[in-house]
């Protein structure tokens, strides 16, 4: 369940590949990389239950260092490496790191004070203040740690109101080699990963799902296509050259794949995909059929959060006959409560709570933010603040979350809905609907378009989309006014940053 378990088997077999470089890592070299790294750390003092934290680009060696830190019995925290210094080093402090490390690329958001941190190591180029990675690795041991307790990574919430909280789940008890991570466990017999999947990752890996899916390629034996980051066609063309049998991706990738030129999509090849996963955000119905229309029924949504309170799951066929939805939870009951914590019959929205045995995560140094997330009579139901409906068979629809809620003239609206009826309209790349101050209404509803390229700004083209998206749904929920804009804040997942968005606005 960790990559020594190939050394015997495929020793050779990249287990990474990084095209925009031509990096190779193979299972030898990650294998021996790894331990002796977790020889490193145990030498520095660092002993199971401590805390690593890296900042980086999408290196090779961060699966390197993921991998020393599990096989250490360690908690694991990934920074975003585009935050501000100072952002980033409220994530390092409050993570509790003892050791860092970070690549060059991303050393401008280290080079501030880190009193906690003892030992600093920097790779693909030398950082000031921090010992050279390839140093380290130099004269350790070659063998494995006599204990090699499997290790958490614990990451980070993406502070949408206010400061990230970590999520810091409960160590497993057991060695790496000996027991699954939670994601390969549940996801690799799910989705079939195996010893021949090709997984495309074109996202950042101190995103939760790049990372986890990553380390589930490398717990069967697959090999890992790390794209530095997300490219339409440069996906597609990765996907023909390596033969990708696997891949992530966020909605708004579907989006910009679809909206290449049809001779761009028309020259690869993407019949070797047999599971194409998406998450992250909730996908626009008709972008889904299309995607399912291009690339067949290999498409397969999961709905989740870094939290891990619940998972539901939808495939194709579900998808086309549901649309919209997320799927029926795989992970215990779901229940959608009011906001005096009653539970709603089907179509009644509200918030999510999922129900498990026991809860199944708290958020590091803020019980009261914990406490939050339980249901005041369930303590076993929580949630993650997602607001929606489940139908009569079960299947849950995200409406959107409560923080992008609009209430306007008291009436709740999520502007979901109209986000996604603009999505696809020709003569728009991005959009955002967000809620701004209004005198008589509270709030009235306003889109933020991106146009597509060739398209020009003008009043008689915001009267076509208005009168476009009134048509599909009702005014009440449909933009008053709509804006343009040259870019919409997203993160490099493709996650929209409402909140810099509505500050511009406030």
């Amino acid at each position: 369940m960790y990559p020594g378990n190939f050394v015997l088997s495929t020793p050779d077999k990249p287990a990474i590949i990084r095209p925009s470089t031509g990096e190779q890592l193979t299972y030898r070299e990650l294998e021996e990389r790894s331990r002796k790294l977790a020889h490193y750390l145990h030498s520095a003092g660092l002993r199971p239950g401590d805390h690593v934290a890296m900042v980086s680009d999408n290196d090779i060696r961060v699966l390197e260092i993921y991998w020393a830190a599990l096989r250490s019995g360690l908690y694991i925290t990934a920074v975003n490496w585009q935050l501000t210094p100072e952002e980033a080093a409220f994530v390092i402090s409050d993570c509790e790191a003892t050791a860092l490390f970070a690549s060059a690329k991303a050393s401008k958001v280290v080079n501030v004070a880190l009193p906690g941190v003892a030992h600093k190591v920097a790779f693909g180029g030398a950082v000031e203040g921090f010992t050279d990675y390839e140093a380290i690795i130099t004269g350790q041991a070659d063998e494995p740690l006599t204990d090699q307790p499997r290790g958490q990574d614990m990451l980070y919430s993406s502070g949408t109101t206010g400061r990230p909280k970590g999520i810091k789940p409960a160590l497993p008890d057991g060695q790496v080699g000996e027991i699954p991570d939670p994601y390969t466990a549940v996801f690799a017999p799910l989705y079939g990963f195996d010893a021949d999947t090709v997984y495309i990752c074109p996202a950042p890996l101190y995103h939760a799902a790049p990372l986890r899916f990553c380390g589930m390629v490398n717990s069967v034996g697959g090999t890992i296509v790390l794209m530095d980051h997300f490219d339409a066609e440069e996906s597609l063309r990765l996907i023909d050259e390596y033969k990708v049998t696997h891949s992530q991706w966020v909605p708004t990738m579907f989006v910009r794949m679809l909206k290449l030129p049809q001779e761009a999509r028309e020259r690869y090849d993407v019949s070797s995909m047999r599971c194409a996963i998406h998450a992250a955000a909730p996908c626009p119905a008709e972008v889904k059929r299309q995607m399912i229309e291009w690339w067949g029924p290999v498409i397969n949504e999961y709905y989740a959060s870094t939290e891990g309170a619940g998972a539901t799951f939808i495939n194709s066929a579900q998808a086309l006959a549901h649309p919209g939805s997320v799927g029926l939870s795989a992970l215990g009951s779901v229940h959608i409560c009011d906001e005096n914590f009653a539970e709603l019959p089907a179509h009644e929205i509200g918030t999510i709570f999922f129900e498990r045995e026991q809860m199944s995560f708290e958020y590091h140094n803020d019980p009261e933010k914990t406490a939050g997330a339980q249901h005041p009579d369930h303590p076993n139901w929580s949630t993650s603040g997602d607001i929606g409906y489940v139908d009569e068979d079960g299947f849950l629809y995200l409406t959107d979350r409560a923080a992008f809620m609009i209430i306007s003239g008291g009436v709740n609206i999520y502007p979901q809905e109209a986000e996604n009826a603009l999505t696809l309209h020709p003569k728009v790349f991005d959009v955002a609907v967000i809620g701004v101050p209004d005198e008589e209404m509270g709030e009235s509803v306003k889109a933020v378009v991106q146009l597509a390229p060739g398209v020009e700004p003008s009043d008689e083209v915001a009267a076509e989309l208005l009168e476009y998206v009134r048509a599909q749904v009702a005014h009440y929920k449909a933009p008053r006014s709509l804006d343009f804009t040259d870019e919409l804040p997203r993160t490099p997942t493709g996650k929209l940053v409402k909140h810099r968005l509505k500050a511009l606005y406030a």
